[in-house]
């Protein structure tokens, strides 16, 4: 099915917040959403000079499927959930989807229902992201993380395969990932992402077999990233 006119909003906050949401978007008729448990590893001190507060590292990840036409009105509810608009308070970004397999029913139900008018404001960050998506085995994650941050990167965000059921594997962009992978979310600025992949790429040597993978998705919006809207 194609998903041209389909876009995926990631959000990452911290722990205790997807629910409400995942909660929100489907009261609004937008979907529900999926939410995996994660940890950051954003530099301590970046948090503390530009967000004014204290590092949390068990981060939630919520990844919601939505109309483009209903994307504004998705973000609205995001934002007024988790107050992006504050400092510190997470970061959500959008992408584009090519392709949709599944889940077809729940989009058509959603046509019926109409858009949202939502009158909050929404500040895009200027700057140009892409995400780059890194899968690799168990105990390598850290080293990714290290290697971006080396390369231009101020961190990133960690998903173990295990899914939230002791007996399920993680699903990520339609793959499932097994329990002994390690799943790494980097959100970079575009200047610097072919440095950032070289460089994970010689800490973890993903051009040897078995290794794992990366892939860079480009980012459409950002919101949350205040520091660089300054």
């Amino acid at each position: 099915m194609p998903g041209d006119d389909h876009r995926l909003i990631i959000t990452i906050v911290k722990k205790g917040v997807a629910g409400k949401v995942v909660n929100a978007t489907k009261e609004a008729k937008i979907g529900g959403g999926t939410v995996f448990l994660g940890r950051g590893t954003a530099n301590k001190k970046l948090y503390r000079q530009f967000f004014g507060i204290d590092y949390e590292p068990e981060k939630e990840i919520i990844f919601t499927l939505v109309e483009q036409e209903k994307l504004n009105a998705a973000l609205e509810i995001i934002l007024r959930e988790t107050k992006l608009d504050q400092p510190g308070k997470g970061i959500a970004f959008v992408i584009r989807v090519r392709e949709i397999i599944g889940q077809i029913s729940m989009l058509n139900s959603q046509k019926k229902d109409g858009g949202l008018a939502m009158n909050a404001s929404l500040k895009d960050c200027p700057v140009k992201f892409d995400l780059i998506v890194t899968i690799v085995n168990d105990g390598f994650a850290e080293d990714v993380i290290e290697a971006a941050k080396g390369a231009g990167a101020e961190g990133g965000t960690i998903i173990h395969g295990r899914g939230s059921g002791i007996h399920e594997n993680a699903k990520l962009f339609g793959m499932t990932i097994q329990p002994e992978k390690e799943i790494v979310l980097t959100l970079v600025d575009t200047k610097k992402t072919q440095q950032i992949l070289e460089a994970i790429n010689e800490a973890v040597h993903l051009d040897k077999p078995n290794t794992g993978i990366a892939f860079v998705l480009d980012v459409e919006k950002a919101y949350g990233i205040h520091h660089l809207t300054k």
